[in-house]
């Protein structure tokens, strides 16, 4: 319903296209501090009035009262990085907007991890603070702050979503048509103001909501779903699927890192000092089998890739290791590093610390003589492959000694209670954590989770050399910065790294359509405006 300003995904490919956007490229200045937008002059809005440049300065100004707020209005926000550094921004014409940072950027990052993630709005129609108020100047910080009260305000009745005339003025292909509060269910129906690429010759869309993975796959089996997503434990009935006149196909998402997420401030039974060394950290990699889980029936059935890395090895990004595991999965070289680290293994039973101190061959900085390893680990209960795959981890595990408790959780428990930027009273709770993949985006650059203040370093990892390398990667002119960051961290390992999943789509065969909009379903995205019924 609402465009950004730059789609990234070209079908599965991480990069921008150009012919869905809503502006043409951006131009960097020498300095890398300005940067010229030019929005296209072929779309408009619902109500008629045409997208226009102060559509983009009317959102940048709504961001900047919503982080006045809350840090976590905006989740892309890093402090220190855009807005925070914009000097200025103005609508040079009609159709140009020119910003002007006290920072300078990396380009590719700034276009694909900033840009893109800006939605221009209706600046004519909900430049108001009430219901039928009046036009406000939303450059004055306070008139924006009350726009974007109002507007929030008015966004938390779902009741209202499909009725509220705010949200008819859209600029995509659809428009609402109605919204279950109670499911999250929805329809959308074509906008008929719609002027960009592909008009929908579709009627309507109906959204589904599913409480389960196999609640979905029985539509598939009673014909009831046009399309939808199947969970890789059932990628054993594709072959049933197709037969009832279903196609399936699968490709990973790219930029999604999948991992066991660790918690550095933990102090419980000393986890904190543990996951500090880093001979630890590779020992447990050491312990997931990668290659295992993807061939496994039992997890991902062959729907998976290795990643060993934030960066995946088909990136133009990637690091210097490519496909190979730095960590590669060997239980008994997990064995190795920990005897040489001073402990006493005992497979299936308790493995202890026999030479504390920071020598080469001690168990390292405040482990006393002792201790075990035994920590938690939660795990989202949904899609079946995390508890599945965290189930192996905690097996393999016991091999060396090290004793886990894996508990499945709600997903959204777990973002609201495990982490440590936003629930730091609950520090001591978790140990280990698995929500689920992270998606990094076309430019996957870390620092959003990983860098030292990142507004997603849930689990607090910090490392002066990580930092500078992500610093690098967003704000230096170095094309190779983000390939030495993902090598370091794939080394360093601020999480353990697991299998990235496939994003596996099926639809019946009557439903056709570009390639490309069949392929970036894989990868979390939908332009249905592309798809048409052959009969």
């Amino acid at each position: 319903m609402y465009r950004p300003l730059y789609w990234t995904s070209s079908g599965a490919k991480p990069e921008i296209n150009e012919d869905l956007s809503l502006a043409e490229l951006p131009t960097f200045s020498e300095d890398r501090k300005t940067v010229t937008i030019k929005v296209k002059d072929s779309y408009k809005w619902s109500d008629g009035q045409p997208v226009v440049a102060e559509d983009l300065i009317f959102a940048i100004e709504l961001i900047k009262a919503a982080l006045q707020e809350s840090a976590a209005n905006w989740s892309y926000y890093t402090p220190g990085q855009f807005p925070d550094d914009l000097v200025s921004a103005k609508a040079t014409s009609k159709d140009t907007v020119t910003l002007v940072m006290s920072n300078a950027y990396n380009p590719s990052f700034f276009t694909n991890s900033v840009l893109s993630r800006v939605v221009p709005l209706p600046s004519s129609s909900w430049n108001k603070s009430s219901d039928g108020g009046s036009a406000l100047d939303y450059s004055n910080p306070e008139n924006a702050k009350a726009i974007y009260d109002y507007l929030n305000t008015s966004s938390q009745d779902q009741k209202t979503f499909a009725t509220n005339p705010l949200w008819q003025v859209v600029n995509g292909p659809f428009r609402l048509k109605s919204f279950d509060a109670a499911t999250g269910a929805f329809t959308v129906i074509p906008n008929k103001e719609y002027t960009g690429p592909s008009p929908s010759t579709l009627d309507a869309i109906e959204f589904r909501a599913f409480t389960s993975s196999s609640a979905v796959f029985n539509q598939y089996r009673s014909g009831d779903l046009t399309m939808g997503q199947l969970d890789s434990v059932n990628l054993s009935q594709v072959p049933a699927l197709e037969a009832a006149g279903y196609h399936a196909y699968g490709l990973p998402k790219s930029g999604a890192v999948n991992s066991l997420f660790l918690n550095y401030k933990n102090t419980t039974n000393n986890f904190d000092k543990l996951i500090a060394q880093p001979y630890m950290r590779q020992a447990l990699q050491h312990l997931i089998d990668q290659d295992g889980y993807v061939k496994s029936k039992g997890i991902y059935n062959g729907a998976a890739v290795p990643l060993y890395s934030t960066v995946g090895p088909d990136s133009p990004y990637a690091p210097t290791t490519g496909s190979k595991a730095p960590h590669p999965y060997s239980v008994d070289d997990a064995k190795k590093l920990l005897t040489e680290h001073g402990w006493d293994v005992v497979e299936q039973g308790k493995t202890t610390c026999v030479r504390p101190g920071t020598g080469p061959d001690q168990c390292g900085a405040d482990i006393p003589l002792g201790q075990d390893i035994s920590f938690n680990l939660f795990y989202a209960n949904s899609p079946a492959t995390i508890g599945a795959r965290n189930a192996a981890f905690v097996s393999e595990a016991k091999k060396v000694g090290i004793n886990i408790e894996a508990t499945a959780k709600a997903t959204n428990f777990m973002y609201e209670n495990y982490d440590n930027n936003f629930a730091p009273q609950n520090m001591n709770a978790w140990a280990m954590q698995d929500a689920g993949p992270i998606n990094l985006g076309g430019y996957p650059t870390a620092g959003l989770v990983f860098s030292t203040k990142g507004a997603f370093n849930g689990g607090s990892y910090s490392s002066a050399t990580a930092d500078k390398l992500m610093e690098e990667s967003v704000f230096g002119n170095d094309p190779n910065a983000l390939s030495k960051e993902a090598t370091f961290l794939a080394q360093d390992l601020p999480v353990l790294f697991m299998p990235s999943p496939s994003g596996i789509v099926v639809w019946k065969k009557e439903l056709s359509g570009n390639p490309d909009a069949f392929a970036n379903v894989t990868q979390g995205v939908l332009t249905p405006e592309f798809w048409h019924y052959t009969k």
